[in-house]
């Protein structure tokens, strides 16, 4: 017997919403009530407080129905009926079945045990029939008074034959169950469901007062005079609650409602009910023995009404339990009453999960019992208040039982606060009293305070770090890295927990709204591991902290030293997934035990494990153990939990999933104790900290028990046949079963609104979340668990609808519906019905609409149809040959022959191809067998479908192939080409489905299929990529037509494509790709490209990492570093106001500025790009020289001059490196000239003061002088940086100087003039000094800010504005140089020879002009009117390209060709005259340099003036020369 066998138990919930599924027997002994598909029966003889008596276990399915006979001699007989359809008979003493009846073809609903006839029970099932047994003679009876949906009966106390009757629409009936098929009376009154019967325990029906008074308002009496007191007292009154919040009355005798109790609006304790909110409200009523104006009745929100019928006035009720915390705080289900000795006891049930017992005469609550709504997950005792046991269920509640209180044995509080999900894990804090970690199905893992007086209704700080999956394992350790190592104070223990998804989190206690750590984090940095870690499972601390031990899901254990979790060695023993680890308690003789740690898992067997040898090892590496210290072997499925004994040394607990705990002694491997006593698989075990014989065990079957250990009869786990018989006991468990639907005639009052309990009632759901915190779909769904949690099982249920059904209070398998029959109501239904007529199926088209109205004629024509139909069968016997003539009655062919039928079939296809309607003509030619001739017509119209298609291979192989390529066109057609495409595969035409894709560009879908279905070298793959490719780069998808190029494996296309859109991260990648691709040389050049579109937006950091990635493009490196710290240069030297839009990104090298500039650009060169033998410097000075840059010209743009300059100044500071003073000079040369042809006057000044700061001397010393080329390369630098001296000293003159006054405007007219000639007719280099405001005008504004432009007004000057006299005179000799007569005349003849050639070029254009028009007017062509205009615009441009005077000049004399061709041959054989040096190297024009010598006037030398003047009258001949000088000269 259970009972013995457990000393306590906290059992499984009542079942919800059923009219009677709890009662008491008959001589007060025995309270059973249903939970789930059994039925809990508690010892309730003592008053003092419940003990578990044991269960009765039979149906299969959720029971409904539980009464005891009331007769005393069999007061423990009783019978419950169940949704699986069965009533049973059982003897609660031995619980024992005795009999059961499967008579209902439906769902029992309610039933109860006749109180007179000690041997018959009644039930009803939810179809409306009621069945009475007689179970000693095995006879029955069966009623179907009323086809509507039962929800509650109830037999009379007084006569053996009435049975009152509720249904769900409020009718109540009376039936006299003697005389079948009578109804006595019908109740009418209630308009919703009748929740409850009761009848009035004393007969008669004799007024009293108050009843007098409803009777008289009514108006008369019914059903004659019944006033004598004879009448009275036959009879007997019956009341009723209903879901319309009334108890009313009723009078049996006269079939009518006496009286009418309105539920009073109570206020719920915490909070006023809002009127308008529709409450959720089950209403039951119970009459006490022997009180026939006492009823008690359940209300809104679990309070109990006593209500007193004699009471005048409206006010009837009484609250029962007057102090804080006696009341339900859920609706109450039902309610029973026993006498005991001289008390009258009242047993309630409700939606709280309490069992509540009261007594009568006080009104008060003598004692609750909890119970549990889920699996029973997880158990845990306190270590400070060692009898506080606290226990996560599956119902998202958790209770803490004060197992030590000596008033209430049942003493639970319960903790629901933000948890809504199954609780999986628990763990109390170590010191601190009532802290208590959770952790939950959905992942979240929090800590509640359960000491504290508020806690009641006080929210768990929540941490903020979910896992993913369930909590496995919650454990309070001391903090590991990073929180043993933070700043600050830190809690002394922190809080792991363990989940499905394999990780370990350490929360901080103090702070759960921070970031909680992965453990495995500090476990791979203290040990060094790279490769993958196993999934956690298991997570254990060693009661002194300072070992962890963690389980894996591959059966490992590994043991980790705190607090920096250096792994100290693995435990290879299981090798499935660990469930439990334990180690052994520090508090015995033996110290050298606590290193004992016992571990369970998926396999049966558990293993203990000797840790001492391996905390002494004092080897580096972590040890691997393979050998257990023990093993205990007898259990046979997997084990879900492990305790040790705290009273004991090496005496350990086990709970497992065959349903039993095992007590073990682990020194000697012995079993000493089995526990049996649990209807489902073991899911947690604790053993008791005060009571060394007493173990707690929870399991799936929603229970939790404390047994003893010396009272057990078993030693050791069930084997064999042991073991089989105990799986079968839990195999009687609830099947999973999806019911069929109900049609909507009505539902049974056990499932009437379990829509409200599973899913909500959808118009309340608001308030749902009031009572008692959880919703209930989310608080009660639980009862539908079917399997385990994922540790155990690894996947926590999903609590699916199928297994609801299977036994719960709480689930509706069928659809909720409203009632065809009810009344009008006051309030709309909950939910639509699910069978709406607006939802009936149309009727299909017939396919024989012709034939089918034939025979819908007139009865006259009819006849005629038979007549004619028995003439032509018998012609036909008569003549076989002959097919029957049946004229216009075609549809008589349906009962002719074939060939009839045939026409009968034409003529209805027909009819449908004439209506539209293709599809039934085609079904009905298939019915036909003529399916070739439909298919070629469908085809032929182009309405061939996928039906057709499917069903043409009936027809024959060919005619299938033929038919799929004619859907395929017309597919095509219909532009459906990848369908087309799907259909041509299907006859494995793989190329023309390719073609076919291809051509209609879908690509994509090309590719697949030939890649999917072709050889990889076919080459039409090939073809696929370039074709598609092809045209992505036509679209500008270059990235997409890079993958092509390289699936097609033409990776020098692919990089092509790539570069091609030029930007900077398109070149990049197109760098890396041709890199990868071994391309190195296009690598370069792209990488180079990169490099200079990042040093247009001016980025020299980005620009160096691209080229870092090429070795051949050291040399560019280097170029790119000298153009940063040039420009960097510049940017001081001139500093600009205006904000450049693109900030410069330039290194933060250190630069020594003391130095001179090419020193501080060599230092960076070996400091930062590694330049450092003089190998690599001839290397770069070779990778340089090989590349040339074009000749700058006013075009190029400014930045592009100054990366060319760049280029010359890194050769000239390799050579200056190299001490090779000849290059290094030609190289300065090259990048002065290049600024002087690029017109950037300014630039040629600024690098002339950069790199030569003290003028040429210094080169001109270093110089090789015997090399004719060097010297002269020396002397074209020195005028050149002589040149630039001359414009400043011009533009700057001294501030007390009146010597420019007088001459205005004049020294800047000139040399504009001169400009315009020189570009116009110089050939060789154009001269590019424009006045200061027009080199300005040429100036890029984004050339790295390098320069402000002065005004030309002396006003405004800022340079030399201070420079002595003294100075300046010595500066203007030192501008000498420039005065050179033979460079004047080699200029002079340069000129003479351009100015030959333009008027050669002009003659030429002319004549060509003239030609042209003189073609265009011999056509004779439409552009006549053209010619005039086009040729006048021609003819003026010659004049418009060079100067004013040049035209005049032309005008006024013509010259003939001869003349020009001598005057050319003499210039040319007087230019090679000179020698060839003097030539190579350019030189400033020196007839420029003498006027604005003379310009400068009385500051300048008069010998330089003389030389000046004399090389103007000698070489000024050409026109622009003689206008300006002319005022000097003359």
């Amino acid at each position: 017997m259970a009972a013995a066998a457990a000393g306590r138990v906290l059992p499984a919930s009542p079942n919800w919403y059923c009219s009677r599924c709890s009662d008491t027997s008959a001589d007060g002994r025995f309270f059973g009530f249903a939970a789930r598909h059994r039925i809990c029966l508690l010892d309730v003889s003592s008053p003092a407080a419940p003990a578990f008596y044991g269960e009765l276990i039979g149906h299969t399915d959720r029971v409904a129905a539980f009464a005891f006979c009331r007769h005393p001699a069999h007061g423990g007989l009783c019978a419950s009926g169940s949704d699986d359809g069965s009533v049973q008979l059982w003897d609660a003493d031995s619980l024992a079945p005795l009999g059961e009846h499967d008579l209902h073809q439906n769902a029992v609903s309610a039933l109860h045990w006749s109180p007179l006839v000690k041997d018959l029970v009644v039930s009803g099932d939810e179809k409306g029939i009621i069945v009475c047994y007689w179970h000693s003679r095995s006879d029955s009876q069966q009623f179907f008074p009323e086809p509507r949906t039962i929800f509650c009966l109830t037999c009379s106390p007084h006569n053996e034959n009435l049975v009152a009757v509720g249904y769900k629409d409020g009718m109540v009936i009376v039936i006299d169950i003697s005389r079948k098929k009578e109804i006595l009376h019908r109740l009418r009154g209630h308009d919703d469901e009748i929740h409850c019967l009761a009848w009035c325990p004393v007969p008669g029906e004799e007024r009293l007062p108050a009843w007098q008074d409803e009777l008289q308002e009514e108006g008369g009496v019914p059903n004659g005079d019944l006033s004598q007191d004879t009448t009275a007292k036959k009879g007997c009154y019956l009341a009723s609650g209903s879901k319309d919040q009334t108890i009313r009355i009723w009078s049996c005798t006269r079939g009518r409602s006496v009286m009418t109790l309105k539920l009073p609006p109570t206020k719920r304790r915490g909070g006023a009910i809002d009127p308008a909110v529709k409450e959720r409200i089950w209403l039951t009523v119970h009459w006490p023995c022997g009180r026939s104006t006492e009823i008690v009745s359940s209300s809104f929100g679990g309070e109990l009404l006593h209500w007193d019928l004699t009471q005048p006035g409206k006010r009837k009720w009484t609250l029962l339990g007057s102090s804080e915390g006696q009341n339900h705080s859920r609706i109450v289900f039902n309610l029973c009453s026993v006498k005991h000795q001289d008390k009258e006891l009242l047993f309630s049930i409700s939606m709280d999960r309490d069992v509540k017992c009261w007594d009568l005469s006080t009104l008060e609550c003598s004692w609750t019992m909890p119970s549990l709504g889920g699996f029973v997950y997880s158990l845990a005792f306190s270590p400070v208040d060692p009898g506080c046991l606290a226990i996560g269920v599956g119902d998202s509640m958790i209770r803490v039982w004060n197992t030590l209180s000596m008033s209430n044995i049942y003493d639970v509080k319960t903790f629901w606060q933000s948890i809504k999900s199954k609780v999986t894990a628990l763990s109390w804090h170590p010191t601190k009293e009532g802290c208590l970690a959770f952790g939950t199905d959905d992942g979240k893992v929090g800590i509640f305070d359960t000491f504290s007086s508020s806690a009641k209704n006080k929210p768990p700080q929540i941490s903020s770090t979910y896992h993913k999956k369930t909590v496995y394992t919650l454990a309070w350790g001391p903090p590991t890295p990073p929180l043993s190592s933070g700043e600050g104070e830190q809690p002394t223990v922190t809080l792991y927990s363990c989940a499905g998804e394999g990780i370990v989190f350490q929360h901080n206690p103090w702070k759960l709204s921070g970031e909680a750590n992965d453990v495995n984090k500090v476990i791979r940095d203290t040990n060094s591991i790279k490769h993958k870690l196993p999934a956690r499972t298991e997570i254990s601390w060693k009661p002194d902290g300072k070992l962890l031990a963690l389980g894996n899901e591959d059966g490992s254990i590994e043991i980790f030293q705190a607090p920096s979790l250096k792994l100290l060695c693995t435990i290879q023993q299981h090798h499935k997934l660990i469930n439990a680890i334990r180690w052994h308690h520090e508090h015995g003789s033996q110290p050298e035990l606590s290193y004992l740690i016992a571990s369970g898992s998926v396999n049966a067997t558990i293993y203990v494990h000797n840790l001492k040898s391996v905390v002494e090892n004092t080897s580096e590496s972590p040890l691997t153990i393979t050998e257990p210290f023990r093993t205990l072997s007898g259990h046979t499925a997997k084990i879900t939990s492990l305790s040790w004994s705290p009273h004991h040394e090496g005496r350990l607990v086990s709970a497992c999933y065959d349903g039993t705990a095992q007590v073990w002694d682990v020194m000697k491997e012995e079993p000493l104790c089995n526990y049996r006593g649990h209807q489902g698989r073991l899911l947690c075990v604790q053993w008791s900290p005060v009571d060394s014989d007493s173990v707690y065990t929870g399991a799936d079957d929603f229970y939790v028990h404390k047994w003893y250990i010396s009272k057990q009869e078993h030693t050791r786990p069930p084997q064999g046949k042991k073991s089989i018989e105990l799986e079968k006991k839990r195999s009687i468990q609830p099947k999973v079963k999806a019911k069929k639907k109900k049609k909507p005639t009505g539902k049974s009052p056990a499932k009437q609104d379990l829509s409200d309990a599973v899913n909500g009632d959808e118009s309340m759901k608001d308030l749902l979340l009031e009572e008692n915190g959880v919703s209930d779909h989310e608080g009660e769904k639980e009862a539908r668990e079917t399997e385990l949690p994922d540790k155990v099982s690894m996947a926590v249920s999903k609590d699916t609808s199928s297994s609801a059904s299977a036994y719960s209070p709480f689930s509706l398998s069928k659809p909720f519906v409203t009632q065809k029959a009810t009344p009008v109501k006051k309030d709309p239904p909950k939910e639509k019905p699910i069978f709406d007529a607006s939802l009936k199926k149309k009727k299909p088209r017939s396919i024989l609409p012709f034939t089918t109205s034939m025979d819908h004629r007139s009865k006259d024509e009819l006849h005629q149809d038979c007549l004619r139909l028995a003439t032509c069968l018998k012609t036909k016997d008569h003549n076989e040959d002959v097919s029957p003539d049946l004229g216009d009655r075609i549809h008589l062919g349906l009962f002719a022959d074939r060939a009839s039928l045939h026409n009968m079939m034409d003529v209805e296809g027909k009819y449908h191809l004439e209506n539209g309607h293709p599809e039934l003509f085609q079904q009905l030619m298939l019915w036909k067998g003529d399916m070739k001739g439909v298919l070629q017509a469908a085809a032929e119209r182009g309405e061939l479908t996928d039906q057709l298609v499917a069903i043409s291979p009936m027809v024959g192989y060919q005619a299938w192939v033929w038919t799929v390529e004619a859907f395929a066109k017309q597919l095509c057609f219909q532009e459906q080409y990848v369908k087309a495409a799907s259909h041509l595969l299907s006859i494995h035409k793989v190329y023309e489905a390719v073609e076919l894709l291809k051509v209609n560009h879908f690509y994509r879908e090309a590719i697949v299929i030939a890649k999917a279905r072709l050889r990889p070298e076919d080459p039409i793959l090939r073809d696929l990529y370039t074709s598609w490719a092809a045209l992505l780069e036509k679209d500008g998808h270059y990235s997409m037509a890079a993958k092509c190029y390289l699936g097609a494996s033409s990776p020098y296309d692919a990089v092509k494509v790539l570069a091609k859109k030029g930007d900077v991260t398109s070149l990049k990648a197109a760098a890396e790709l041709a890199l990868i691709s071994g391309e190195e040389e296009l690598s370069a050049s792209l990488s180079f490209r990169c490099a200079q579109e990042l040093l247009l937006s001016r980025n020299w950091v980005g620009a160096q990492e691209v080229l870092q990635q090429q070795k051949t493009l050291f040399g560019q490196r280097l170029v790119f570093c000298l153009n940063e710290l040039l420009c960097k240069c510049l940017s001081e030297r001139n500093p600009c106001n205006r904000k450049s839009p693109v900030p410069p990104c330039y290194h933060s090298w250190e630069l020594n500025r003391d130095a001179s500039f090419f020193d501080m650009v060599i230092k960076v060169w070996q400091k930062v790009l590694g330049m450092n033998t003089a190998e690599k410097a001839t290397c770069a000075l070779e990778q340089l020289r090989s590349i040339e840059h074009p000749p700058s010209t006013s075009n190029t743009h400014p930045k592009q001059v100054l990366f060319h300059i760049s280029h010359d100044l890194t050769l000239a500071a390799l050579s200056y490196q190299a001490a090779a003073w000849d290059e290094a000079v030609k190289s300065i040369l090259g990048a002065v000239t290049r600024s002087y042809d690029a017109g950037n006057f300014t630039l040629m000044q600024e690098i002339c003061s950069i790199f030569l700061p003290d003028g040429c001397e210094n080169l001109r010393d270093k110089v090789d002088s015997t090399n004719a080329q060097s010297m002269a390369a020396c002397k074209s630098l020195e005028a050149f940086v002589a040149y630039g001296l001359l414009y400043d000293l011009w533009w700057n003159p001294p501030k007390d100087s009146t010597i420019l006054q007088n001459t205005g405007l004049d020294p800047v007219l000139c040399p504009s003039e001169q400009t315009a000639l020189e570009q116009s007719s110089i050939s060789g280099h154009s001269s590019p000094e424009d006045t200061p405001d027009q080199t300005a005008t040429k100036m890029d504004e984004n050339l790295n800010d390098t320069t402000e432009f002065q005004s030309c007004e002396p006003e405004s000057d800022s340079r030399t504005s201070s420079v002595n006299l003294v100075d300046r005179q010595s500066k203007l000799n030192g501008c000498k140089v420039l005065l050179s007569e033979v460079t004047a005349a080699l200029q002079n003849t340069q000129r003479d020879i351009a100015e030959v050639q333009q008027i050669l070029a002009d003659m030429i254009h002319q004549h060509q002009q003239q030609r042209n028009n003189l073609q265009e007017s011999t056509n004779g062509s439409i552009q006549e009117d053209n010619v005039p205009q086009s040729s006048e615009t021609e003819s003026d441009k010659p004049c418009s390209d060079m100067n004013q005077i040049n035209c005049k000049d032309e005008v006024k004399e013509t010259i003939t060709l001869p003349e020009l061709t001598k005057r050319l041959l003499e210039a040319k054989q007087k230019l090679a005259e000179f020698p060839d040096s003097l030539k190579f190297y350019p030189f400033p024009d020196v007839l420029e340099c003498c006027l604005v010598l003379l310009h400068i006037g009385s500051q300048c030398p008069p010998e330089l003036c003389e030389q000046a003047l004399d090389l103007l009258r000698k070489h000024g001949t050409a026109n622009v020369y003689e206008k300006a000088a002319r005022k000097f000269l003359t």
